[in-house]
């Protein structure tokens, strides 16, 4: 059953739009998605959820229509408000007048063919499937790519591998579908991401001592510190470039929240020169480092190869296999010494007589009778040994399948709570920042426990909200907590347990709900205003993602400011009229984009990404001069906001196939 809704005029729910994008989910994502499309990049947008409340979500009151439809109601209100006070965006002001009403809602319990046909996806630019069942979004993929073979798919996977093979499947049902078809096209018809692959790197960097940003990918690195007001008399480091300010009320517990809606007071994104030398007092993120990641940087690896014998075998028994050999080679020394026999043969008598497999020394000289009878005793002292060496190993092997406990002594570490898809990913990110960690997950089937299994990651099976459950994650004396499980109720009562406990304890919360986000994060921070305290959506940190994929490109990494969110992406400078024949000072734009490093590899032997030719650098030279002038077949690495991003995406014709 299809449940349209809309306030489009009669005629224009008649037929679907022609070129649109088409957004098919059934959680958050899917709904900031279609804000991120239509009020930020000024398309028009199709979006398909499940009709009645969230089944993940119970306690919500409104229907998963009725949410969409306060947030559009509540993003087209503020882009009014912008318009009104003289603001510009990327949307034109014709189509962001229209706000809810270039929106269609449709409801549907699958991405049937009828489904899809209602929603116009085969006369659509691009489709976003980002339910939260992987097998769901595949199916829907395949009847999209049968149903319209020119369309971008733009598709959310937890699986890496499985989404790698299912881009080429796709991109050759295209190839094979229109024979004809231009393959700078096809380079970004079917693009799979995920939404954790996305966020874990901001969130697992909200859990460092200091506030480092690290964005990694595609042989990049670029690194960004914010950097407290310096004092009187000293003169602030500017590293390579200032990115942002940082709200003048970061610390005020009656101050703005640093979202969208903070005004002057809240985070600027890419400030202009003025802005930064007037912003007195302020804290900045500046850009410290960009490079290509070396073999050193770390990498992603999901568990590790096997455990090393300190884990299979105690430390007294370790030494106890040390002594008895130091006893053998003294003992083969010794008969080398007093026979005169060759080393190796010695060695071989001793063994023998070791494991009481040789003569008696009967008629021998005196020496060696003794170092018979000695080599018996060592033999009798290795029996016991092998037995106690064989039941440490079957335990040790019967144990391996368990979770390791928390060890004694353990401080500086992080509490992660909840083992889910962000969690999961989040894991393996500050394993590989080397960052010590204790788990929190009630269910004992959780995707993230062979996870943690493999990288010996200490597991604290129970509910966080019973009492002894974070103790036991030796939360006292830990340095972060993440709480990232799926219910807010949940990350909330664990984070003002763990401030109980410990006051000054840095806390980050996966939190669904913005306006429940901006509360609790106001609240904490009255509360405790000497601590450090983050809120994070998933939602809102994956989007811009997912949107650029739906232009037809990738960007290569996202850093959170505040509640507001930077984006880096490789562009060619060759159809910007922004950005060629301009010099590296003249095309910056404050409040919008910024060129920070030169892609300086040749063209013929530039890599391609998986969204086209220009996302992977591969030879960087991130020193520009101020006075370089940008030629057409250049690719500059950039960071932009969602808006400047856009302007540039919009404004270059070939970025989107119409």
């Amino acid at each position: 059953m299809l449940g349209f809704v809309s306030t489009l005029p009669q005629q224009a729910q008649r037929s679907p739009f022609s070129g649109h994008m088409v957004v098919c989910g059934d959680d958050a994502l899917a709904r900031r998605l279609a804000v991120e499309l239509r009020y930020v990049y000024g398309e028009r947008v199709t979006l398909l959820l499940p009709p009645g409340r969230d089944p993940r979500r119970p306690e919500l009151p409104l229907t998963q229509q009725g949410r969409a439809t306060t947030l559009f109601g509540r993003m087209s209100a503020a882009m009014n408000r912008n318009l009104a006070n003289g603001g510009n965006g990327a949307a034109d002001s014709s189509d962001t007048a229209a706000g809810v009403d270039a929106v269609r809602i449709l409801e549907a319990a699958e991405p049937s063919d009828e489904a899809f046909e209602e929603a116009g996806v085969d006369t659509a630019a691009a489709l976003a499937l980002v339910y939260d069942d992987d097998e769901r979004n595949i199916r829907a993929a395949l009847t999209a790519r049968r149903l319209n073979p020119r369309l971008r798919l733009v598709i959310r996977l937890y699986n890496r591998k499985l989404g790698q093979y299912l881009e080429t499947l796709l991109d050759q049902a295209a190839a094979v579908a229109v024979p004809g078809l231009d393959p700078s096209a096809l380079d970004a018809s079917t693009t799979v991401l995920s939404d954790a692959d996305t966020a874990a790197p901001a969130l697992a960097a909200t859990a460092l001592t200091g506030s480092s940003k690290v964005v990694q990918a595609e042989g990049l690195l670029l690194r960004a510190v914010e950097r407290t007001p310096p004092r009187a008399g000293e003169v602030a480091d500017p590293g390579l470039c200032t990115l942002a300010l940082l709200s003048s009320t970061t610390h005020d517990p009656a101050g703005a929240e640093g979202s969208e809606v903070s005004g002057s007071e809240g985070p600027q994104l890419l400030p202009g020169h003025e802005q930064v030398a007037a912003a007195t007092g302020r804290r900045t993120v500046v850009l410290e480092t960009v490079r290509e990641a070396g073999p050193g940087d770390p990498t992603l690896r999901m568990g590790g190869r096997g455990a090393p014998l300190s884990q299979i075998f105690s430390r007294r028994l370790r030494w106890s296999a040390l002594g008895v050999g130091s006893a053998v080679l003294a003992l083969a020394v010794a008969s080398t010494l007093t026979t005169g026999d060759h080393p190796l043969h010695a060695a071989y008598l001793t063994l023998l007589d070791l494991f009481g497999m040789g003569d008696p020394a009967i008629g021998d000289p005196t020496a060696r009778q003794v170092i018979q009878l000695l080599s018996g005793v060592a033999g009798l002292m290795l029996l016991p040994l092998l037995v106690a060496g064989v039941l440490e190993a079957f335990g040790s092997l019967r144990t391996a399948s368990s979770l390791r406990r928390p060890p004694r002594g353990l401080s500086g570490h992080v509490v992660l709570l909840g083992l889910g898809k962000i969690g999961t990913r989040v894991l393996v990110r500050l394993r590989e920042l080397e960052i010590p960690v204790v788990c929190v997950e009630d269910d004992p089937a959780a995707r993230g426990i062979p996870v943690a299994r493999r990288l010996h990651v200490p597991v604290v099976l129970g509910d966080v909200t019973q009492e002894g459950v974070l103790e036991a994650a030796k939360i006292q004396r830990s340095r972060a907590l993440l709480a990232l499980t799926s219910a807010d109720t949940t990350n909330l009562e664990a984070a003002l347990y763990a401030r109980s406990v410990k006051p000054d304890l840095r806390v980050a919360l996966r939190l669904f709900d913005d306006e429940f986000a901006t509360a609790v994060y106001r609240t904490l921070r009255t509360a405790h205003p000497q601590a450090v305290t983050r809120s994070r959506s998933v939602s809102h940190l994956a989007a811009p993602s997912f949107a650029v994929a739906m232009m037809g490109r990738q960007i290569l990494g996202a850093i959170p400011v505040e509640r507001k969110v930077m984006l880096f992406a490789a562009i060619e400078v060759g159809g910007h009229p922004q950005l060629e024949g301009r010099t590296v000072e003249q095309a910056f734009r404050a409040g919008a984009w910024r060129v920070l490093a030169l892609d300086t590899t040749p063209r013929e032997d530039r890599r391609p990404g998986p969204a086209g030719a220009e996302d992977r650098p591969s030879g960087l030279a991130w020193n520009l001069h101020p006075g370089y002038v940008l030629r057409a077949e250049d690719r500059v690495v950039i960071a932009a906001t969602r808006r400047g991003l856009a302007e540039l995406l919009r404004r270059r014709g070939s970025m989107t196939h119409r």
